[in-house]
């Protein structure tokens, strides 16, 4: 058996398990060094990766795949409607898993490729946002970050309790991924069922005929008190789990504090309660985006919101 204590917000447990997945991608090394007994099998090599948000650089819905001199690629797609995502950048990192940011010579990079392919020239001071992450790749000792295998691994160590280790992939495999290391662990697990996560959807994502356009403007005659922009955006977003955050809203009083931007209380008590949100950065960026459009002192006025909910009023945490 596996054993680990967890540590939370004001409180530890153990659990046991009959098999540990290693899948946490950058900081797989990281557990590896916590895990007894245990030493990592295969190398891991980290490559930054990184994007910039620029306003709207052509009309449509399409994306385009720009080939560089130098063998790479870079997509230019369409983004939150009124933007453009570029990127992305490849890069070796050796240094701590921590808070990747974009440099001045991939912001450089980028730029001159968008010049490169569009007849609109674009400055550094009209980026809106970036941000930058870690892929885990499998070291395959290519001295070029680029031509480093894209391609997962799974290294199942069954000497003892079983421990599986997801090295590589991509998000765009995850699903086939997943199956497969299931598949690994199956042996162990002798009431495991077959697959059957390949036409399983993701929630909110059972919208009838798979029309969103249809379904967004249900779901805006539904709510018609709500600005429809509002309803619109959360269609988007949550799919029909848009539903389970506006249950019992009839006016745009029952959402409660305004954030701006079209954000209120009910969607962040929702990030909150079913997302796993925490910190104002997860509302405005990982989850809704909705950064891009909000006003200076909204990750303030979240922030001191997020607060006052970690405490519910007998004094028990709730986050």
């Amino acid at each position: 058996m596996w054993a680990a204590r967890i540590r939370g917000p004001g409180h530890e447990q153990t659990v046991r398990a009959r098999a540990l997945v290693n899948a946490t991608g950058p900081w797989g090394a990281e557990i590896f060094a916590n895990l007894s007994g245990v030493q990592a099998r295969r190398s891991i090599r980290l490559v930054k990766g990184s994007h910039i948000v620029l306003p709207q650089l052509y009309p449509g819905e399409r994306a385009f795949l720009l080939q560089n001199p130098d063998g790479r690629v870079v997509f230019a797609i369409p983004f939150e409607e009124t933007f453009t995502l570029v990127g992305t950048t490849d890069v070796a990192w050796d240094k701590p898993v921590v808070h990747p940011a974009i440099s001045d010579v991939e912001v450089d990079y980028l730029i001159e490729t968008v010049c490169r392919n569009f007849t609109r020239i674009v400055f550094r001071e009209e980026i809106v946002w970036s941000y930058s992450g870690l892929r885990a790749l499998v070291d395959d000792g290519s001295s070029d970050p680029s031509r480093v295998t894209r391609d997962y691994s799974l290294d199942l160590d069954e000497e003892g309790a079983p421990l599986l280790s997801v090295l590589g992939g991509k998000l765009t495999t995850y699903r086939s991924l997943a199956e497969r290391a299931l598949d690994r662990l199956t042996p162990h697990f002798p009431k495991a069922t077959a697959a059957w996560t390949n036409r399983a959807v993701l929630p909110g994502g059972d919208i009838p005929n798979l029309d969103l356009d249809r379904y967004s403007r249900e779901l805006a005659e539904r709510y018609s008190t709500l600005p429809a922009d509002l309803t619109s955006r959360l269609a988007r977003t949550y799919g029909t789990r848009a539903e389970r955050l506006l249950d019992g809203v009839h006016d745009v009083a029952d959402l409660g504090e305004d954030f701006g931007a079209g954000l209120y209380a009910r969607e962040v008590d929702y990030l909150v309660t079913k997302e796993w949100a925490r910190t104002a950065e997860d509302v405005l960026w990982r989850r809704t985006k909705l950064g891009l459009h909000a006003l200076p002192d909204a990750a303030g006025q979240l922030d001191a919101y997020l607060a006052k909910l970690t405490v519910s009023k007998s004094g028990k945490q709730l986050l």
